[in-house]
């Protein structure tokens, strides 16, 4: 398996990023009277998806990059909702939309399994960091 040294190698964030420009494409089709109204809040959506796993990783903190995360899932949700605000209101056909949202849900899934992994990782510390404190308090490590 790659090492992850940036946001960069996250396979998610590339998903995210190329979400953002298929989000930007389809957007192009909104009509012209939507566009300070659901094409902004759809492309602002997109783009805080790989966004926030960025800074999240940046950050080198696991609980900031879980809150970051949670973010970017909300954002995730948000746009999901915007696609669907789009094709029931006409301006996207059922086919773009689908693919849309199967790139969202591959998203999403992917952020899930993501902070499932990091929050494994911060039960691992959190337990060994106990038992050290344990042995050492009783003695047991010097």
């Amino acid at each position: 398996m790659p090492r992850i040294l940036s946001f960069r190698d996250l396979e998610v964030w590339q998903l995210a990023m190329q979400l953002v420009v298929n989000v930007y494409r389809a957007s192009e089709r909104l009509p012209p009277a939507e566009r300070f109204g659901l094409t902004s809040q759809m492309r602002r959506s997109a783009v805080s998806i790989p966004s926030n796993i960025a800074e999240g990783h940046a950050r080198r903190n696991d609980s900031v990059y879980l809150n970051h995360l949670k973010i970017a899932l909300g954002s995730q949700a948000e746009l999901s909702t915007q696609i669907e605000v789009a094709l029931r209101l006409g301006f996207f056909k059922a086919e773009v939309t689908a693919s849309l949202l199967d790139e969202i849900d591959h998203v999403r899934r992917m952020l899930h399994g993501l902070r499932g992994s990091l929050e494994r990782r911060q039960q691992a510390l959190l337990g060994s960091t106990i038992l050290g404190v344990l042995l050492f308090s009783t003695g047991l490590l010097s």
